[in-house]
């Protein structure tokens, strides 16, 4: 395993280097890695790292969603709270719903297994979200109306939406799930108990850092294990409550920046350089789960289809923003960065197929095909744009905001 780990970290960082050099984002050489050098290409990958890699890029995708927290300001939080649950709903519906209406008509699928195809593709990818996001929060590039924290909390809420109500239609279709109000009410559960129990062990932190006084370094440790353990707890606790490890995690890292300021950004700069590693394990791995044989037999119908869905989505996107004070690009900016889809499809895309769902097959392939063409087209997107269409904060503009907090 050690060679295969040698062998992502060498060539992610070569890719990244050169993709960088020829004006596009690193992660889509670090995708290609994965994809040639994955099991369905040339096979170079030993067997023991592809069954930790759900796990390694858990703990990548940890690492991330703590530096995302560590940024995150309450009162940018609170401005844009309303505009975070229409955003995190309203697109995935209409795009599910296009996909329901679409699906029965391109392939052999019922509405149902459509709906659960719908439900999937609907998912965005924190992995190629999150980190620009948090870039851009650093830069202050759309801090005055809080566009990149928007972003980080409705693609968040997002990703829980998305997972319940694929459980549900998952559930009615093998027969396996007999309240359907229960696990409506595991959203609202989820992401409430998501945000408490981050909010415990964020102020656990907080007291430990303050009584023992520990290095930037040991506290970025602490921060990533801890983080672990609400993933498992979440996994461990399943059968008798709902709730989201990934809201927890960044709810434990704006409490540490809300209430210690300086070690927030401390920990931040260490975590930072963790995901210099952790970025690359994550998308190689990432692209190690894309099976193209599988995806390209779905064909153009495939490609019709998730395109149709993402116009759906994007209309949803541009919705969910109205009457908030965006101005039009900024608007704009967020339908882009709602467009790419990667871990999530990785993650769930071959599980209709397991529990043998009759459409399972081309499921798995259109979830597949769905990787391949929004991870790039929503990097390529999000990374061509941000310094177009969203403004950096002036000193001027930091200043009055200040004001206004203290306020």
């Amino acid at each position: 395993m050690a060679i295969s780990l040698a062998l992502i970290i060498v060539l992610g960082l070569l890719f990244d280097f050169v993709f960088k050099q020829i004006k596009l984002p690193g992660i889509l050489g670090m995708l290609l890695v994965g994809v040639v050098c994955g099991p369905y290409v040339l096979d170079v990958l030993q067997p023991e790292l592809l069954k930790v890699s759900a796990d390694l890029r858990m703990i990548a995708l940890i690492v991330l969603l703590l530096r995302a927290g560590l940024e995150l300001r309450r009162d940018t939080l609170n401005r844009v709270a309303k505009p975070v649950a229409t955003m995190s709903t309203i697109p995935s519906i209409l795009e599910c719903l296009t996909i329901v209406a679409l699906a029965p008509l391109l392939f052999d699928l019922s509405l149902l297994e459509a709906g659960i195809l719908g439900s999937i593709l609907t998912a965005i990818s924190l992995a190629v979200v999150v980190s620009p996001m948090v870039t851009m929060i650093q830069e202050k590039r759309g801090a005055e109306r809080g566009v990149p924290t928007l972003i980080l909390g409705a693609s968040s809420v997002n990703v829980v939406f998305v997972i319940v109500i694929f459980t549900i239609l998952v559930g009615i279709q093998t027969g396996s799930d007999s309240s359907l109000l229960r696990k409506l009410l595991e959203i609202p559960e989820s992401i409430i108990l998501g945000v408490l129990i981050g909010g415990l062990a964020g102020w656990a932190l907080y007291f430990g850092f303050e009584r023992f006084d520990p290095r930037a370094t040991k506290m970025s440790i602490i921060m990533i294990s801890m983080a672990i353990v609400l993933s498992w707890l979440e996994e461990q606790l399943k059968a008798f409550l709902t709730f989201s490890a990934f809201l927890g995690v960044m709810t434990m890292g704006l409490v540490i920046l809300e209430k210690a300021e300086v070690r927030a950004h401390k920990i931040s700069k260490k975590l930072s350089k963790v995901w210099v590693a952790a970025e690359i394990l994550v998308f190689v791995l990432v692209g190690a789960q894309v099976n193209i044989h599988v995806a390209w037999s779905v064909g153009l119908a495939g490609f019709l289809l998730i395109f149709l869905g993402l116009v759906a989505r994007s209309v949803g996107t541009y919705l969910s923003l109205w009457g908030t004070n965006l101005k039009q690009k900024e608007k704009m900016f967020c339908v882009v960065s709602y467009l790419p889809k990667a871990a999530v499809q990785a993650a769930i895309g071959a599980i209709p197929l397991e529990l043998g769902v009759p459409g399972g097959e081309i499921i798995l392939a259109v979830s597949v095909l769905a990787i391949i063409f929004t991870a790039p087209l929503g990097a390529i997107a999000i990374n061509s744009t941000a310094h177009k269409w969203v403004e950096k904060e002036t000193q001027e503009d930091s200043l009055e905001t200040g004001e206004a907090t203290q306020s």
